[in-house]
């Protein structure tokens, strides 16, 4: 593969009078967009339905730009909807296209002419004429008896003139058609910048989410458990004082059941500080969304197909790829723009005045002045610093090119790890839960075997050990398995909404 994506530099080499004449043309390389390679499928795709016994990963296209709809929960809905409405990155992300397509006004202008208006009104006083002595070499009268033409004395003039002047370069070797370019694209930058942003905070907003559920989830594990310690702690403490057991019994229960306790502080920290997140994403204050989100509600399930298309739809779908092509669209303009100075630039100077030396005077005829001039300017020698300037545009070039060479495969590797992740979490969690079914078996168990003095204590709390264990993590894979079918759609480019900013 080629070091750059573009056709040679076009040098114009025809006459000036000639390019004239044709309207001009435009100097360096025009932009092509580059061909890059990509497989044909997914590889992390299945190809049989036992490698994802929960969601099943599917070649088929789909609409990703709501992708959380998928999980069918009302509240991340309109979260997500709040935050893409008021989130202040967003926000300043908007501001940047403004910014560019007001840079995009100003290249323009640089190829139209430019008039500006002047208005002048002054007055010299002087306690002696400089002009003295200059109207005859011998003093005394002139031949015809006046006096000199400038006599000595004080003397004050009057100047009053209104005036306009035009300026114009004629783009004649497209240096300004060039920076136009490089202003476009630079705001279709920004914009793929902003879809970009609104896939991040989509995601980010719906993992904050899935984790605050998750939390409150484990919480509500481990106040029930506790719930039980304390029955099971009762029952120890009633058998003890019967002389069944020990007080070892009561003391094992006890420790147990305050390590369970301990859980519940750190549990409701992450819980505010999911909630508090959630906030700032949306733009509000930290505690704003406190009572909104109080109330739990099971961790959203995944949806039981997944459309992921194929990779040939992540160069149009992925917005940082969008972004960088459109990054190396400005740079292989800006070549354009450097290789411009090398050559003459032509100007067409104009201007009209009207000058008296007093107002009235001003809009009479005979006031009347006008100039017209074209310059030429060239520069012969500059130590080469304008190649130097075309190189190093050149190497910027180069690097956009490569950045978007780069950003193609982190798209296909972002899509292919997120896949993989998901189908073996998934596989995972099938696992957890039969692991759970046998803890809650075993404890039941083991509580009715020390009800009739089969087992010793400890086989309680070992067994009860496991079932909370295993409830946890079971909550906690299903926590991860949601929120990598989010980086699944992150990755797949899903989240930006294709609306004018």
């Amino acid at each position: 593969m080629s070091r750059t994506p573009v056709k040679p530099s076009f040098w114009c080499a025809a006459p000036i009078s000639a390019l004239v004449a044709l309207g001009g043309c435009a100097v360096g390389p025009d932009y092509r967009t580059p061909q890059i390679a990509v497989p044909e499928r997914y590889g992390a795709v299945p190809a049989a339905r036992t490698e994802a016994p929960l969601s099943q990963p599917e070649a088929a296209q789909a609409d990703l730009s709501h992708w959380w709809r998928q999980f069918r929960d009302q509240q991340l809905d309109d979260l997500v909807q709040r935050a893409l409405k008021s989130n202040l990155d967003l926000q300043v992300a908007a501001s940047r296209i403004r910014q560019a397509r007001e840079q995009e006004i100003v290249a323009g202008a640089a190829g139209l002419p430019g008039v500006s208006a002047t208005g002048l009104a002054a007055r010299l006083h002087s306690n002696s004429n400089p002009l003295a002595g200059l109207g005859g070499q011998s003093g005394g009268s002139q031949p015809n008896g006046s006096s000199p033409a400038f006599a000595a004395g004080p003397v004050t003039f009057d100047l009053y003139s209104i005036g306009f002047d035009a300026t114009w370069e004629v783009d004649i070797f497209g240096g300004v058609r060039r920076g136009i370019e490089v202003a476009r694209a630079s705001t279709e930058a920004a914009e793929w910048q902003m879809r970009d942003a609104q896939v991040s905070l989509s995601a980010e907003v719906a993992n904050t989410y899935l984790a605050l559920r998750t939390t409150q989830a484990r919480l509500a594990i481990v106040q029930q458990s506790t719930r039980h310690g304390e029955e099971l702690l009762q029952l120890a403490d009633a058998r003890a004082r019967h002389g069944f057991v020990t007080e070892l019994d009561v003391n094992q229960q006890r420790t147990q059941l305050e390590a369970t306790r301990a859980e519940i502080p750190e549990l409701q920290a992450e819980e505010r500080a999911a909630v508090h997140a959630l906030g700032v994403l949306l733009g509000q204050e930290p505690d704003s969304l406190a009572r909104e989100l109080a109330n739990e509600t099971a961790v959203p399930a995944v949806p039981g197909s997944l459309p992921v298309g194929l990779p040939s739809e992540l160069l149009r779908r992925r917005p940082d790829v969008r972004r960088a092509e459109r990054q190396l669209a400005a740079a292989t303009a800006g070549v354009g723009v450097a290789v411009a100075d090398l050559y003459p630039k032509f100007n067409l100077l104009g201007a009209v005045s009207l000058s008296a030396g007093s107002p009235g005077q001003v809009l009479d005829g005979s006031s009347f002045k006008d100039l017209g001039a074209g310059l030429v300017s060239w520069p012969l020698f500059a130590a080469g610093r304008l190649r130097a300037n075309v190189h190093a545009t050149e190497e910027q070039q180069t690097q956009a090119y490569l950045a978007y060479r780069k950003s193609v495969l982190v798209a296909l590797q972002d899509a292919e790890d997120s896949l993989v992740r998901y189908t073996a979490e998934q596989r995972r969690l099938v696992s957890l839960r039969d692991s759970l079914a046998a803890a809650a078996s075993s404890r039941h168990i083991a509580e009715e075997q020390y009800r009739t003095g089969m087992v010793t204590f400890i086989n309680v709390l070992t067994a009860t050990n496991s079932e909370l264990t295993a409830q946890d993590e079971v909550a906690q894979s299903t926590q991860a398995l949601a929120q990598d079918l989010v980086s699944v759609y992150k990755a797949l480019g899903g989240g930006w909404i294709d609306a004018p900013q």
